[in-house]
């Protein structure tokens, strides 16, 4: 999945891992895809986009919440951000 540099306003590239335990409720994979899409054209930076994913997803879901974000390197760096929300 992608997102804007905030700074540069070019693609980043992200991998996402999310890790959950769903308790009444669930996220179905298309709703899922259409969330993570949603933040495409957004400036973002790699912490920031943990936090933001982790705290939707926990609200929805009302469980606790693991977030990844591994950002595809850029100038010979990659960046790893995670984010744990909910009890």
């Amino acid at each position: 999945m992608s997102a804007l540099c905030p700074v540069t306003s070019q693609p980043d590239w992200y991998r996402v891992q999310i890790a959950y335990v769903p308790r009444e409720r669930c996220v179905e994979s298309k709703s899922l895809k259409l969330y993570l899409q949603s933040f495409r054209n957004e400036g973002i930076f790699c912490e920031a986009f943990a936090v933001r994913i982790a705290d939707g997803l926990s609200d929805v879901l009302a469980c606790p919440v693991d977030v990844t974000v591994i950002q595809k390197a850029r100038g010979g760096i990659t960046i790893e951000a995670s984010a744990r929300r909910g009890e």
